[in-house]
């Protein structure tokens, strides 16, 4: 009987060293390939650090795939993600509306995975199809139903998952019978370089690029409703929680300070201002009292 409490002492003891050992680890914060994403990644990953946190940032990871592959298999703790992203590109489901069914959706799915979703910001970052206010007037374009009548003739630029996603090309195709004269695969900033200079008539955009009000672009209304809503979410790995109990308050106070003009704002003063976007992060947690 003293054998065996004391084995189980050794036990306890051990499983508390390495408790403390894994809290005392930084929390590494990840990101995807553009710029809303490194934006909204310093925004948590500073507001972390201000709350006595060690934070490692493993920024620009790649895409969508990789950056979930990453969280899985525990190379980050978190990054941020879209709700309609991961129902779509992540769970393979079918489109849904509804924002507050597809949040339920896809946190209860991410909670069987070991991967829990804190509260979404108010920032629904949907994909977009904008075009010049030239190419709108001659096309008589407002919709993408109206594109899609005469998309054969235009060509459109965007990033490389685009072509693979049931919400990118494939669902334009399904829903709309869409086909493009070209496809060129652009990095995000340059798309709209590239929409300016004619060398493209179609970019597909995030509804927070802040280019698209600095250039006035027209946004073409999804009017079969192909896209679900895209809103911000961090996702994170359940350990890393555990581990860090004020984890999941701060990042869910940076999240309640997010609005969508504000991330366009951030957004334009990185790709438009060419401005870094860990300065970008810092002057708004400053601004709203996050850091000092």
């Amino acid at each position: 009987m003293i054998r065996s409490r004391t084995f189980a002492s050794v036990l306890a003891f051990a499983a508390l060293f390495a408790f403390a050992a894994h809290a005392q680890q930084p929390v590494r914060v990840g990101s995807k390939n553009f710029t809303e994403q490194f934006v909204l990644a310093e925004l948590y990953s500073q507001a972390l650090e201000a709350a006595g946190i060690k934070v490692e940032k493993k920024l620009n990871l790649g895409g969508t795939l990789i950056a979930h592959k990453a969280l899985e298999e525990g190379q980050i703790d978190l990054y941020p993600e879209y709700t309609g992203t991961i129902l779509l590109a992540v769970l393979k489901e079918e489109s849904m509306t509804d924002p507050k069914a597809v949040y339920d959706k896809v946190k209860d799915a991410y909670a069987k995975k070991g991967l829990v979703l804190l509260n979404q910001a108010p920032v629904n970052n949907t994909y977009v199809l904008v075009v010049r206010p030239d190419t709108a007037q001659k096309y008589k374009l407002q919709t993408l139903s109206d594109l899609a009548k005469v998309s054969k003739e235009l060509k459109l630029g965007a990033g490389p998952e685009f072509r693979d996603r049931k919400d990118g090309i494939p669902g334009l195709k399904a829903k709309y019978g869409m086909e493009f004269k070209e496809d060129l695969q652009l990095a995000i900033g340059l798309r709209y370089q590239a929409l300016k200079n004619d060398q493209i008539q179609i970019v597909n955009g995030y509804a927070t690029d802040g280019m698209i009000s600095a250039m006035k672009l027209a946004r073409l209304k999804d009017d079969q409703n192909l896209w679900p809503p895209y809103y911000v979410v961090p996702v994170v790995r359940k350990d890393a929680l555990e581990a860090n109990p004020k984890l999941a308050e701060v990042l869910n106070r940076v999240s309640a300070l997010l609005d969508e003009a504000a991330m366009a704002q951030m957004n334009y003063q990185v790709d438009g201002e060419k401005l870094e976007p860990k300065d970008v992060a810092r002057d708004f947690l400053k601004a709203k009292g996050v850091v000092k």
